[in-house]
C-alpha cells in the first residue's frame, strides 16, 4: 500500500518523510525567525522555562552542569535514579533489555516523572529560570512517536498515553519558553555512548540513535505548529567540548531568557564597580 510501512511486529504505520524547515538546514545554528523569544509570553507567576533536548550522548547533562551553579537558576537533571529504582525495579534496564515487553510501562512512568519535574515549584522566590534536561513534550512528540512508528508500541498503548498527555496539557501548566536543541549526528553520539559506558546503554545501537535523531528532527526542525510552538535554539553538538562550551557562553542571554525579558547579564566587572560605588 502506498504511503504505508509494515513494521517488524506486523503493525502498519504511515511513511511520513521529514520536512526540514527552510530556516533550519543542516548547518543551521540559532533561533528560528518564525518564533522569536520576544513573541513568547511567560506567565508572571512562574520563572522562564527552558528545556535541553537532544539525542543520547549529545551533551545535555554537560549543559545542565554549566548552568547549575549560577544564581537564580533551578536545574533539573534527567531523573535517572527514579527510573533505575521504582520500589526496587530498574525500569530503565528492563526497557533496554526487553523493549517490546517494558516500553509501555517505561513510557508511562517517564511521562509521570517528567510531569512532576516540569510542574515543580521554584526552590526560591528569587528563581528566574527553571532548566530541564528533556521535557514531557519530548516524551510525547519524540520518544512516544518513535516507539509507535517503529512498531514497538501498540496503537492502544499509544492512544492511552496520548490521551493522558492531552489531559495534562489541558489541566496543568507544562508550557516551555525555550527549547535548546543540541543537534548532533548519530555517528558522533554513538561513539560518545560507547565511551561513557553506562550499563543500561550497552545495547544501544547506531540504528536506534539514527532513528532517535530523525525523531528529534521531525519534532524540532519543522515549523509545524501541531508538533511545537516553542522557540528552538539550535546548537552544534558535534563540536569538541571546548567549542560547545563556547557556544553556551555566547548564547547565555538567549538560554536564560534575557533576550525575551530585555535584560542583560551583569558582568563581574560591573558588579565590582557597583560595590565600589556603594562603598563611598
Amino acid at each position: 500500500m502506498e504511503g504505508v510501512i509494515t513494521t517488524s511486529s506486523g503493525m502498519e504505520r504511515s511513511d511520513v518523510s521529514i520536512e526540514v524547515s527552510p530556516s533550519k538546514k543542516s548547518n543551521f545554528v540559532g533561533i528560528s525567525p518564525l518564533r522569536e523569544l520576544t513573541n513568547v509570553k511567560t506567565p508572571s507567576d512562574r520563572p522562564f522555562r527552558v528545556s535541553i533536548e537532544g539525542n543520547i550522548g549529545a551533551g545535555k547533562s554537560t549543559l545542565i552542569q554549566y548552568f547549575q551553579n549560577m544564581p537564580e537558576i533551578d536545574t533539573y537533571p534527567e531523573p535517572l535514579e527514579w527510573w533505575r529504582n521504582l520500589d526496587g525495579h530498574n525500569l530503565l534496564d528492563l526497557m533496554y533489555s526487553n523493549n517490546k515487553e517494558w516500553l509501555r510501562v517505561f513510557q508511562s512512568y517517564v511521562q509521570f516523572t517528567r510531569l512532576k519535574l516540569q510542574t515543580s515549584k521554584p526552590s526560591s522566590t528569587s528563581t528566574t529560570v527553571q532548566m530541564f534536561e528533556r521535557s514531557i513534550q519530548n516524551n510525547r512528540f519524540c520518544f512516544l512517536e518513535l516507539a509507535y512508528r517503529s512498531g514497538y508500541l501498540h496503537g492502544a498503548d499509544y492512544s492511552v498515553l496520548d490521551q493522558w498527555y492531552r489531559w495534562i496539557r489541558a489541566n496543568e501548566d507544562i508550557s516551555l519558553d525555550l527549547i535548546v536543541y543540541l543537534r548532533s549526528s548519530p555517528e558522533v553520539v554513538y561513539e560518545r555512548v560507547k565511551e561513557r559506558g553506562r550499563p543500561e546503554e550497552t545495547g544501544v545501537s547506531l540504528q536506534y540513535l539514527t532513528e532517535l535523531h530523525e525523531s528529534h528532527e521531525r519534532w524540532l526542525m519543522t515549523d509545524d505548529e501541531k508538533l511545537n510552538t516553542t522557540p528552538v535554539l539550535v546548537l552544534d553538538a558535534d563540536r569538541t567540548r571546548e567549542e560547545i562550551m563556547e557556544q553556551y557562553r555566547k548564547n547565555e542571554e538567549k538560554i536564560l531568557g534575557y533576550d525575551k525579558l530585555q535584560r542583560k547579564k551583569v558582568s563581574e566587572d560591573d558588579k565590582i564597580k557597583v560595590k565600589k560605588t556603594l562603598a563611598f
